[in-house]
């Protein structure tokens, strides 16, 4: 299968996760962070499950070439590797994230969230060895330049830096979190099942969230209709963004992966236009062309010498 498809595949999966964040703060003001990241988790990771006993899925998983381990086991590498993903992953950085989006501005937020990007990159160059070419660095710029200029408007004077420290913080960690978890999960994602991988760290990181809400007596989301809305919300935003971000990496790399992830920005102020009213400027947009032309010059294959 051709690379093209690990490039469409992140920026569904970006549109998905943006348009979550937007959905996600509509309710944190009803609900715990942490109840939230355990009930979107734990639906997302049953759907996957879900999704590979479908009829036909078989063919799907064929069609995209996915890797189809016949092991009935994890090896004792991957095993470890996955408690890492379900602990970084579906653990601490949604919970982490969540919290500090709660305790910090939207600005504040998105800016520092795209921090993600550059610990994605920073810990595939460092420790998986992954490198680009001139233009893949001259894109990746782009990119980067573009989640800012999305995300602060350029009116850098709004950023509250010093009245929610605690939340920027938050936030800043919960992106390294994901950082380690975007390069781990690269690493089983060339050798594992995607399914299996997305479906088993979902489960156990939800489920070790709800523990942890009833440890603390943090209690379940009150309405029925805000649990209907979280599972569906879940099977999207968590569940399907998972999987193609997850064959995104097998496809394409991790440092490739997470700076074109970072659209998630553009994906959600668009979003929060559309369901908050939240404002949206001609420069904001402009800055989302830019960052779509940058995936564009990412996607570009190499020329072959001779």
């Amino acid at each position: 299968m051709s690379h093209h498809w690990g490039y469409v595949a992140v920026v569904f999966s970006a549109l998905l996760f943006g348009v979550g964040i937007t959905l996600y703060k509509m309710l944190l003001g009803s609900a715990s962070p942490l109840v939230i990241a355990a009930v979107t988790y734990l639906a997302g990771g049953l759907f996957l499950a879900c999704a590979g006993l479908l009829p036909g899925s078989a063919k799907v998983v064929s069609w995209l070439k996915l890797p189809t381990s016949t092991k009935t086991r994890f090896a004792r590498r991957d095993i470890f590797i996955l408690i890492l993903t379900v602990l970084f992953g579906a653990v601490l950085a949604p919970s982490v994230y969540l919290s500090g989006l709660n305790e910090t501005t939207a600005v504040n937020a998105a800016l520092l969230g795209n921090t993600e990007t550059l610990f994605t990159i920073g810990i595939a160059f460092i420790f998986l060895g992954e490198r680009g070419r001139m233009k893949d660095y001259a894109a990746m710029a782009l990119l980067v330049i573009g989640a800012v200029i999305l995300t602060t408007n350029l009116n850098l004077g709004q950023l509250d830096t010093l009245g929610a420290v605690f939340g920027n913080l938050l936030v800043v960690a919960g992106s390294f979190f994901w950082g380690i978890d975007n390069n781990l999960s690269r690493v089983l994602a060339v050798r594992t099942s995607l399914l299996q991988i997305g479906s088993m760290k979902e489960i156990f990181g939800g489920a070790l969230l709800l523990v942890i809400t009833w440890l603390f007596g943090l209690g379940v989301v009150a309405s029925p209709v805000s649990i209907a809305y979280l599972v569906i919300v879940g099977i999207f935003s968590a569940g399907l963004s998972l999987l193609l971000f997850l064959f995104s990496l097998q496809e394409i790399g991790a440092m490739k992966t997470g700076v074109i992830f970072s659209t998630s920005s553009l994906f959600g102020a668009v979003s929060a236009f559309l369901i908050l009213h939240e404002p949206i400027s001609v420069l904001q947009i402009l800055a989302g062309m830019l960052m779509l032309f940058a995936i564009y010059v990412l996607s570009i294959p190499a020329k072959k010498q001779g």
